[in-house]
């Protein structure tokens, strides 16, 4: 069943969700390095049985901290996509217009929270994490694509925002309540911003005809593709910050062993738990019933 989503309810909710970076982090908030940053769900710390408990612990960090910085790093692609999308409305659809600015607005917050967080996170963690980036560049690949195949990487990647929260970090108590918090109060603008973008697909979608769709729908999969080397060159960055933090190496069989099944963690986080989702695949499924069922199949791949 396709599902309607409306303009005005988005805005007025986003309108009720009022909070502050310095509301979640920052002014003597400290992370709490006892706890585990990431549902289990997501870190697949425990499937390393070579590590002990203190490693994983460590390790379940340093995926949190570079699941964030991630997160920061979409969204600068996402802010300059949707502040485009936007610029034709002006004096046009107010509500649109407000909608998506909104939309933008918030993106832009969520860019500076994380900036602030991986800031703090460096502060108190004591060792060096990489990220794969620059931003800019990702942007800049990202962006070359058509506007529908980047339209249906931003739903993937909300989509699956609501579904790391709502499966996985909401009911898990161990995790450190401030990370918590800034992933349910991310999640809380996530929900809108997920339903205008199945909006904003539907709207570019709508002048376009099969074939050019399926081309789209094939630049959607192949920045899948982008995204996936990304993610092995993360988990190489992992291993590198995890061996410093544990001040030494792993053996060469117990890295292979690890980025096989971290990689594999990373693929299910970022790719498999968006593409596999109900609500982007039925999306997906009212552009072409073919590229539905290729994603089905290939959402498998991910898990």
């Amino acid at each position: 069943m396709t599902r309607h989503y409306d303009y005005k309810e988005c805005l007025e909710r986003a309108e009720r969700i009022t909070w502050r970076i310095d509301d979640l982090i920052g002014d003597g908030k400290s992370l709490d390095f006892s706890r585990p940053f990431l549902p289990e769900s997501l870190a697949r710390a425990g499937e390393l049985s070579f590590l002990d408990e203190d490693s994983k612990r460590t390790l379940n960090q340093i995926r949190g901290h570079a699941y964030l910085s991630i997160f920061g790093l979409v969204e600068e692609f996402i802010l300059p996509f949707v502040l485009d999308h936007a610029r034709p409305l002006i004096n046009g659809d107010d509500l649109r217009a407000r909608a998506f600015l909104e939309f933008a607005s918030e993106e832009a917050k969520h860019i500076h929270l994380f900036r602030t967080f991986r800031d703090d996170f460096l502060r108190q963690f004591g060792t060096h994490c990489e990220v794969i980036g620059p931003a800019q560049d990702v942007a800049r690949h990202v962006l070359s694509h058509h506007p529908l195949s980047v339209a249906l990487l931003t739903l993937h990647i909300e989509w699956m925002t609501q579904r790391h929260f709502l499966d996985s970090v909401h009911d898990d108590d161990t995790l450190d309540p401030l990370f918590k918090s800034l992933l349910r109060h991310h999640w809380m603008e996530e929900h809108q911003h997920a339903q205008l973008d199945t909006l904003m697909v539907r709207s570019i979608a709508e002048n376009m005809n099969k074939e050019e769709i399926d081309s789209a729908v094939d630049g959607y999969f192949a920045l899948g593709g982008f995204l996936d080397e990304g993610l092995r060159q993360q988990t190489d960055y992992d291993l590198d910050a995890l061996e410093r933090a544990m001040r030494r190496g792993l053996s060469d069989d117990k890295r292979a062993l690890f980025r096989e099944k971290q990689h594999q963690a990373n693929r299910w986080t970022y790719i498999g738990s968006g593409m596999s989702h109900p609500k982007f695949l039925e999306t997906l499924a009212g552009l072409s019933e073919a590229k539905y069922a290729l994603a089905r199949k290939a959402a498998a791949d991910f898990c």
